[in-house]
C-alpha cells in the first residue's frame, strides 16, 4: 500500500474513516541499539510486508548504525523507509536523568541535521556512556548553513515526539508536575513549529499508562498539539522476551534471575499488527492515523552508489592532465631505474609507453585520476618521512600508472600482472588500493591525511561485532547464572572451522556429545535455547583494521560518527559497504608488522656497520643464491609467509631458485591449490608435461604448464577465446560465481572465438573446463608478487644480516612470549647465534644485536622489555640513570639510582629472575633476598642526600654499600623455574638437563629422532605445556613434551589421565610409552600415550636400586629418619657403600626399607647424612 506525501499535520480531533494502512510502526529498537532491541530488520520488513503496512521506521537509541542496510531492505521490498532516532536529551538539573525524544528525518536536509547532532553528542557530549543531544542544538538548527543543500531551508525537517513517558512532558506528568509538562511542551512546540512536534502515547504495559495516556491527550488539546500513538518494539514476538531480557542482562551486566533488577521491558513490547494496534486505541483513532500521515510526511532521498571522491589540487591544469604528467614523469624515472643502459631503455621504452597510455585513458574515462592521485600523495609523504610502505597488496600492483605514481613497487609489465585486474574498464566500479604500512607508524599517515583535507573530513570506519555460537553461548551462561566451567564446556562442543563459523544448530548436527546433552540435560536445552535467539546479533562497535574515509568536504554531510568515551578514535556509524554505498570512498591503511621489521633491521645493519650507510631493500638482487639456498633447507622461522611447517615441507620440496618460484609457492600454498603443489615440483624438477594449447607456453611456463593465477586464467580467455582482457576478467569472476546461466553464455562466447583461431568444439570445451577448474581458486598474482617480495627481502636479511634481523623480531614479539621462544631457539639452533641474557648495565628496552663495526655480528643481547613484569616506563628510568651516572655497581647502587617513581619491588624481582643483575657476580637468590633492604636502604640514602657531611660535602660515594642478606643459593632447577616466570621460558639452561643422562638410560630415543612405528615408543621430556580438550569419550590432554631436541604434542585420554593426574605437572619430567603416526593434516606427528611415568614412577620401573657413598658411620636412628619419609613397599631397594675403619663395604638394606626414589629424598640424603654419588643404578 502506498504512503504518499502530505506536510500537514493531523491533531487528535475524530478523523474520517482511514483509507490505506491504519497504523505504522514508528519506534523500533533494531539489534543495533546495542544495549537492548533484539529485531533483525530484514524480519521486521517481512512483518510490515505481511501486514499490509505501507512504511515503518527503525528508531534506534541514539545512533544510525543500521540506517543504510534497513534503507535498502525496506525499498527492495516495497515499504518505505523512516529514518528516526530515540535520542537521549542532556538534563543540566540532573545529568543522570537525560530525558528522551524521537526526531524523524523529513528530507535530505533533516537526514543531514540528523548525522550532525549525533555526531556533536558522540564526539562532544557524552555522559556515563549516552551520547546526549542539547537542547539549544536543536533552537540553533535554523540558523545553520549546509553547503552540500545550498539555496534550501533548513527550518522544518525534522519530526519530534515527546518521548512519552522517557520524554520530560512524561516525566513531569509521572511527577504530577502538570504545569511543567505544559511547560516543556511549549518548548518542544516553539522548537519544532507549524505541526512538527507530536505528543505521543503508548499503551505497552507501562506503570501508570492510562494516567499518561490521559493527561498527554488533555494537554496536547490544550494547546492545540497533535498526538500520535506509538508501540515500543524491543522483539518481534513474545516468544523472544527473554531472549531479549537476556540480551539486556548482557549488555548491563546483569544477571536474569536477580530480583533487584530494573526492569525496563515487558511480553508486550513486540511487533503488533495493525489490528491489534486499532484495538489497543480504538478510543483514540486519530493518533493512529497521526503515525500515518507523520510517515506520508517524511520522504528522504540517498543516492546510493555513487562515489563522492575528495577535491585534490591540482598546479594550474585539469585534474586528467596532472594525472597523464606525474604518471609520465614518474615512468621516466622508473626506467632509468630498471634499464640503466640507455640503448636496452628506448628499446624496452614503447611497451612501457603505449601500457601507460592505455592505463591513464582507462582511468580518465573512469573519472577516477583524483583516487589514483590521493593515493599517491599520502604514500610518497609516507616515504618521504621514514615510514616503511609495503611493495603492494591485491591486484593494485598490476597497474604501471601505481608503479609511476611509486604506490607500487613492482614492474607490472616484467611480472605479467593485468591492469584488468585491477580496474576493468568493462565493470565500472571503485579502484580498491590495499596499502601496508609499518605497524608503528601507520598513525603518522592518517595523521597526515587529516591535516591536509581536515579532521571533519577524514575517519575511520565502523565495525560490529557479532554473538557468535560460543560467545553466544558464554554470555547467556553468564546471565543464566550458570557457572564458568559448565558454559565453557558447552561452547568448546561447538565445531572450530578456520574461515566459516558453525551456528548452534549446525554444530548440534555435527557433534553427537553436544545433540546428546541437549537432550539428556535441562539446563544444556535451556541454554542452547536461548543462546540460538540471541545468536549473530549485534553485541558491540569496533574499528575497521585498515579502513580511512576522505570525505569531500565534512564527513557528516554523508554519515554521523561514533567514538567510545575515553582515547578511542572517531568511526563512521556505518560499516565499510554502508559507507562506499553512501557515496563515501574507503582507503585501506593496513598495519603490516613485517615491514616494521625490515624497517628496523635495517637501522640495526647501518647502526652496526656505517660503512653500509646507503642499504636499501630495494636495490636488492632478485637473484641472490645464498638467499634460495636458506629458502631450499627451509630454515625459514620469521620469513614473511613461507614460516609454517607445511610451507617449510613444500619448500623442501619445490626447491625454489628464482623470484618467480617463490610468488607462485606463496599462492599455491591454500586449500584447494595445494593439491597441484606435487605436481608443480616435479615438473620443474624436470617431469614432462603438455600445455593445453601451444599458444599458451608463453602464459603457462613459469608455472610449468599449471594456471595458478587468476591473470592466467584472463590470458587463456583473450589468447585463446578471443576475449580482451576487460572481458575475460568478466569471465573469471563468473567462474568464481558459478552461475549455470552466465557460465553457459561465456562457454559459448569462448567456443566462438576458439574456432576462430582454429579450435574444435571439443578441444574449447576441454580447455574451458580446466580454466573453470583453475579460475574457482586461482590467485592473485599481484597480490602473490608484491607479497613473495617481501618473503625475499625477509630471507634475503636472515641470511645476510642475521643478528639484525633476529633482533628486530624479536622486538616486535616481545609481547608473545611463545614468539620469543621460537624466536631466540631459531636463533640458536638454526642461526648459529648467541644471545647474550639481559643486563641492567647492557640491555637496551628492545633486543639489538651486538657486534664490531665491518664485523658479521653473531651475538644479541636480550632487551629489557622481554621481561615480563619490567615495563617500558621502569626501563627507561634505567637506562637514564645509567646514561646519567654509568654502569650499576650493585643492587644497593641500582636502587639508589633509578627514579623510585618508576621502579617497584615487582619489576626488580622480575629483572633478578631474568638474570639481569647476574654481573654483579652475586647469586640470584641472595639479590632476591635482598630486595626489600636494598630498597629501605636506597629510601634512606634519599633522605640524607641533602645533609651536609663533616667535611662540608656530600660523602655518599664514598660510604661502602651495606652486605647482602645471606640467603641458600637456588638450585639449578629452582634458578630456571623463576627464569620461565621473568621470561617466559628457560633461557641460561634447560629443566630436562638435569634428568638428560638419566632419562637415557630407559628412554634412548630423543623427541628430535621420532618417526612414525607400529610398535609403541618410549620417549620423555620435560613437560612445557597442558591443554584439555572434552570429546565423546570425555577429556583429553594434550601435553607439550620438550627433551630440548625437540617439542611433541601427546595426547592423553581420560583412562590414562584420570589415575595418573598428579604426574600432569608444568616443567616436571614425564616419560611416555606410546603410538607414534604421522599427522596428515599438519606434517608432524600424531603421539597418543598408553603409559606415563613421572622421574620417580620411572625410576622404579627401570631402575634396579638406589645406591649411595656414606662417608663416615652413620647412627641407625639418623638412617632411619631420613629414609622414613620415603619408604614405599613398590620403591627401589637401598644400597649403601661404607668404609669402617677404612674398608669398602656395601649394606643392603632389606625389602622393608625399600623407598620411592623421588628428587626430594636425593636432596635430603645428601643434605641429612652427606650422602655422596647419590644415583639410580639401572
Amino acid at each position: 500500500m502506498s504512503i504518499e506525501t502530505i506536510d500537514q499535520p493531523v491533531d487528535a480531533a475524530p478523523a474520517a474513516a482511514p483509507v490505506g494502512p491504519q497504523f505504522v510502526h514508528l519506534r523500533v529498537h533494531t539489534e543495533y541499539s546495542i544495549v537492548d532491541g533484539l529485531v533483525r530488520y530484514d524480519d521486521m520488513i517481512k512483518k510490515a510486508v505481511k501486514d499490509g503496512q505501507g512504511a515503518i521506521a527503525i528508531t534506534d537509541l541514539a545512533n544510525m548504525f543500521a540506517m543504510v542496510r534497513f534503507y535498502k531492505a525496506a525499498r527492495g521490498k516495497g515499504i518505505k523507509p523512516i529514518v528516526g532516532v530515540d535520542a537521549w536529551i542532556t538534563n543540566d538539573e540532573n545529568r543522570d536523568k537525560p530525558h528522551r525524544i524521537m526526531l524523524y528525518a523529513k528530507n535530505r536536509m533533516g537526514y543531514l541535521q540528523l548525522c550532525e547532532l549525533l555526531s556533536e553528542a558522540w564526539l562532544n557530549n557524552q555522559w556515563k556512556g549516552r551520547a546526549e543531544i542539547r537542547t539549544e542544538w536543536l533552537r540553533d538548527l535554523p540558523n545553520k548553513e549546509y553547503p552540500l543543500l545550498p539555496g534550501e531551508d533548513p527550518r522544518n525537517c525534522l519530526i519530534a515526539l515527546s518521548g512519552a513517558h522517557f520524554g520530560d512532558i512524561g516525566q513531569a506528568i509521572e511527577n504530577g508536575n502538570l504545569d511543567l509538562a505544559e511547560a516543556n511542551a511549549r518548548k518542544w512546540a516553539e522548537i519544532f513549529p507549524n505541526g512538527h512536534f507530536y505528543v505521543e502515547i503508548q499503551r505497552a504495559g507501562q506503570a501508570n499508562q492510562e494516567v499518561q495516556v490521559r493527561q498527554s491527550v488533555a494537554l496536547a488539546a490544550k494547546l492545540g498539539l497533535p498526538v500520535v500513538a506509538t508501540h515500543p518494539v524491543q522483539f518481534l514476538s513474545k516468544e523472544e522476551y527473554i531472549a531479549h531480557e537476556a540480551r539486556v542482562c548482557i549488555a548491563e551486566g546483569e544477571m536474569l534471575a536477580n530480583a533487584k533488577r530494573v526492569k525496563r521491558f515487558n511480553e508486550q513490547m513486540r511487533f503488533l499488527t495493525q489490528a491489534e494496534m486499532a484495538e489497543l486505541f480504538h478510543d483514540l483513532p486519530a493518533a493512529l492515523q497521526n503515525s500515518v500521515e507523520i510517515a506520508k510526511r517524511c520522504n528522504l532521498s540517498l543516492v546510493l552508489g555513487k562515489p563522492q571522491l575528495p577535491n585534490f589540487p591540482t598546479p594550474g591544469m585539469t585534474i586528467d592532465e596532472f594525472l597523464v604528467a606525474e604518471t609520465t614523469k614518474g615512468l621516466e624515472e622508473r626506467l632509468i631505474q630498471l634499464f640503466p643502459d640507455p640503448e636496452k631503455r628506448e628499446k624496452e621504452r614503447p611497451r612501457y609507453e603505449a601500457r601507460l597510455k592505455f592505463e591513464n585513458d582507462t582511468i580518465i574515462k573512469m573519472k577516477f585520476p583524483g583516487y589514483f592521485l590521493i593515493v599517491a600523495e599520502f604514500i610518497q609523504w609516507g616515504k618521504n618521512n621514514g615510514v616503511p610502505i609495503g611493495p603492494g597488496r591485491g591486484s593494485g600492483a598490476g597497474s604501471l600508472v601505481a608503479y609511476a605514481l611509486k604506490i607500487t613497487d613492482l614492474d607490472p609489465l616484467k611480472y605479467n600482472l593485468l591492469f584488468e585486474r585491477f580496474l576493468n574498464p568493462e565493470r565500472v566500479s571503485m579502484p580498491d588500493f590495499d596499502i601496508d604500512f609499518c605497524q608503528e607508524k601507520r598513525e603518522l599517515v592518517i595523521q597526515h591525511v587529516k591535516d591536509l583535507y581536515g579532521r571533519e573530513a577524514v575517519s575511520q570506519i565502523a565495525t560490529f561485532g557479532t554473538m557468535a555460537a560460543k560467545g553466544a553461548i558464554r554470555d547467556v551462561g553468564r546471565v543464566m547464572d550458570f557457572g564458568y566451567m559448565f558454559c565453557d564446556g558447552v561452547s568448546k562442543l561447538i565445531p572450530f572451522k578456520p574461515g566459516k563459523p558453525v551456528s548452534i544448530a549446525e554444530a548440534i548436527e555435527e557433534e553427537p556429545l553436544l545433540k546428546e546433552r541437549q537432550e539428556n540435560e535441562e539446563e544444556v536445552r535451556q541454554l542452547l535455547d536461548l543462546a540460538q535467539q540471541v545468536e549473530g546479533i549485534t553485541r558491540n562497535i569496533g574499528m575497521h583494521a585498515g579502513g580511512v574515509l576522505i570525505a569531500p568536504g565534512k564527513l557528516t554531510d554523508f554519515c554521523p560518527l561514533y567514538t567510545q568515551s575515553g582515547d578511542s578514535g572517531v568511526v563512521s556509524q556505518f560499516d565499510k559497504d554502508d559507507v562506499e554505498a553512501i557515496g563515501l570512498v574507503k582507503f585501506d591503511f593496513l598495519g603490516l608488522t613485517t615491514l616494521t621489521i625490515l624497517d628496523r633491521a635495517v637501522n640495526y645493519i647501518k647502526d652496526l656497520d656505517p660503512s653500509l650507510g646507503d642499504f636499501d631493500l630495494a636495490k636488492l638482487p632478485l637473484n641472490d643464491r645464498p638467499t634460495y639456498e636458506l629458502l631450499t633447507k627451509a630454515k625459514t622461522v620469521a620469513v614473511f609467509q613461507l614460516e609454517s611447517r607445511g610451507m617449510q615441507g613444500m619448500l623442501k620440496d619445490a626447491r625454489p631458485d628464482r623470484f618467480e618460484d617463490i610468488i607462485a609457492l606463496v599462492a599455491l600454498y591454500r586449500p584447494g591449490p595445494m593439491d597441484l603443489i606435487p605436481d608443480f615440483c616435479k615438473r620443474k624438477h624436470g617431469e614432462k608435461f603438455d600445455y593445453p594449447d601451444p599458444r599458451t607456453e608463453g602464459i603457462l611456463s613459469e608455472t610449468y604448464g599449471i594456471m595458478v593465477y587468476q591473470e592466467q586464467v584472463m590470458q587463456m580467455a583473450q589468447i585463446i577465446g578471443g576475449y580482451s582482457l576487460g572481458g575475460a576478467d568478466m569471465l573469471r569472476r563468473a567462474m568464481g560465481k558459478k552461475k549455470a546461466e552466465e557460465m553457459a553464455e561465456h562457454r559459448e562466447i569462448f567456443r566462438k572465438g576458439a574456432q576462430e583461431g582454429g579450435l574444435t568444439v571439443e578441444k574449447a570445451d576441454e580447455i574451458f573446463d580446466l580454466m573453470e577448474k583453475f579460475a574457482g581458486y586461482g590467485f592473485n598474482k599481484s597480490h602473490a608478487a608484491a607479497y613473495a617480495l617481501l618473503s625475499y627481502h625477509t630471507a634475503y636479511l636472515k641470511h645476510h644480516h642475521t643478528a639484525a634481523f633476529m633482533a628486530a623480531n624479536m622486538s616486535l614479539a616481545m609481547d608473545d612470549t611463545e614468539k620469543v621462544k621460537i624466536l631466540v631457539e631459531d636463533s640458536i639452533d638454526v642461526c648459529g647465534l648467541t644471545i647474550l641474557p639481559p643486563d641492567v648495565n647492557k640491555s637496551a628496552y628492545h633486543f639489538r644485536p651486538d657486534g664490531e663495526p665491518g664485523k658479521k655480528a653473531t651475538r644479541i643481547r636480550y632487551g629489557l622489555g622481554g621481561v615480563k613484569g619490567a615495563g617500558q616506563n621502569a626501563i627507561e628510568a634505567i637506562i637514564a640513570a645509567r646514561t646519567a651516572g654509568g654502569p650499576f655497581t650493585s643492587l644497593f647502587d641500582f636502587c639508589r639510582r633509578v627514579d623510585k617513581k618508576q621502579m617497584n619491588r615487582r619489576t626488580i624481582e622480575a629483572l633478578i629472575r631474568a638474570g639481569a643483575f647476574d654481573e654483579f657476580g652475586v647469586d640470584r637468590a641472595v639479590l632476591f633476598a635482598s630486595v626489600s633492604f636494598a630498597m629501605e636502604y636506597a629510601d634512606q640514602e634519599a633522605k640524607s642526600a641533602n645533609q651536609v657531611s663533616l667535611f662540608g660535602g656530600d660523602d655518599s660515594d664514598l660510604v661502602a654499600p651495606p652486605d647482602y642478606v645471606s640467603a641458600l643459593p637456588w638450585t639449578d632447577r629452582e634458578k630456571l623455574a623463576e627464569e620461565k616466570i621473568a621470561l617466559g621460558y628457560y633461557l641460561s639452561g634447560h629443566m630436562f638437563d638435569s634428568y638428560a643422562v638419566e632419562a637415557r638410560r630407559f628412554a634412548r630415543t630423543k623427541l628430535s629422532e621420532l618417526e612414525p612405528s607400529r610398535e609403541p615408543r618410549m620417549m620423555c621430556g620435560v613437560v612445557s605445556g597442558i591443554r584439555t580438550q572434552m570429546t565423546q569419550r570425555g577429556k583429553l590432554l594434550i601435553v607439550t613434551l620438550d627433551d630440548k631436541t625437540a617439542v611433541v604434542e601427546v595426547t592423553v585420554y581420560n583412562e590414562v589421565f584420570e589415575p595418573n593426574k598428579h604426574m600432569f605437572k608444568e616443567d616436571e619430567f614425564l616419560c611416555v610409552t606410546g603410538k607414534v603416526s604421522e599427522d596428515r593434516f599438519s606434517g608432524g606427528l600424531r603421539i597418543s600415550a598408553e603409559k606415563v611415568y613421572n622421574i620417580t614412577a620411572a625410576r622404579i620401573q627401570f631402575g634396579r636400586q638406589i645406591g649411595m657413598a656414606l662417608p663416615k658411620a652413620v647412627p641407625s636412628a639418623k638412617l632411619a629418619e631420613v629414609l622414613g619419609p620415603h619408604r614405599d613397599e613398590y620403591g627401589l631397594p637401598v644400597s649403601l657403600r661404607v668404609q669402617p675403619q677404612g674398608i669398602d663395604c656395601v649394606l643392603q638394606l632389606g625389602d622393608n626399607w625399600r623407598v620411592a626414589p623421588s628428587d626430594e629424598l636425593k636432596l635430603a640424603l645428601e643434605q641429612g647424612l652427606g650422602a655422596q654419588e647419590v644415583a639410580i643404578e639401572y
